[in-house]
């Protein structure tokens, strides 16, 4: 869930931020409350599972910045273009083997809802069969993707794709990191840790 923030390391202050698949509503919340001017919206298809965060999870209200939307993520996809920073994409069924919506043409609808500079972030979690053909399809469609190195669980990989690459050096990235892990206890400089591990394979 913390490796799923790397991208404020690339965007500090970003005006939309889009959830697909709430799971405990962890990543929803954190942004709600840390970038309190950015609309927040979250994306859905069990109402049960918005029903239980809400009663047992602290996940607020819908207002002004936040909407949780009880729908599937291909029809939010299909509804506009270019209007989103920030895409977190965790979108698992009961099984977890691998990502449920996981082709060319589900990555080219993500890519159509970003903005020119935008990002999306996933959780790719099973065999490293799966995470090679995941990250392969994500070159096909996104300028550039990285995975970080697994921090915690090994199942676990967290994929950064860049809509267009930024242009950024990793003093800066380190730079920002320390900003980050000041506002925010999160370690964000293993995560620049992990982008230059990937530039140096």
């Amino acid at each position: 869930i913390r490796q799923m923030m790397v991208w404020m390391l690339f965007n500090p202050d970003p005006d939309h931020i889009v959830q697909l698949g709430l799971g405990s509503a962890s990543l929803t919340r954190f942004c709600y409350y840390h970038f309190p001017l950015a609309r927040v919206t979250a994306v859905e298809i069990n109402p049960s599972v918005i029903a239980l965060c809400r009663e047992r999870f602290f996940l607020p209200e819908n207002d002004e910045y936040l909407t949780v939307l009880n729908q599937p993520a291909q029809a939010y996809l299909t509804e506009g273009r270019s209007h989103v920073d920030v895409l977190q994409v965790d979108l698992y069924d009961e099984h977890a083997r691998a990502p449920v919506l996981d082709t060319p043409a589900f990555y080219r609808s993500c890519a159509d809802v970003l903005k020119k500079n935008g990002m999306m972030v996933i959780n790719i979690f099973g065999a490293q069969s799966n995470r090679r053909r995941t990250i392969r399809t994500l070159n096909s469609v996104f300028d550039s993707a990285v995975w970080l190195p697994a921090t915690h669980d090994a199942a676990n990989v967290v994929a950064l794709a860049f809509k267009d690459s930024p242009v950024l050096a990793f003093d800066t990235l380190y730079e920002r990191a320390g900003i980050i892990r000041q506002k925010t206890g999160l370690s964000a400089e293993s995560w620049v840790d992990g982008l230059l591990a990937w530039t140096q394979r």
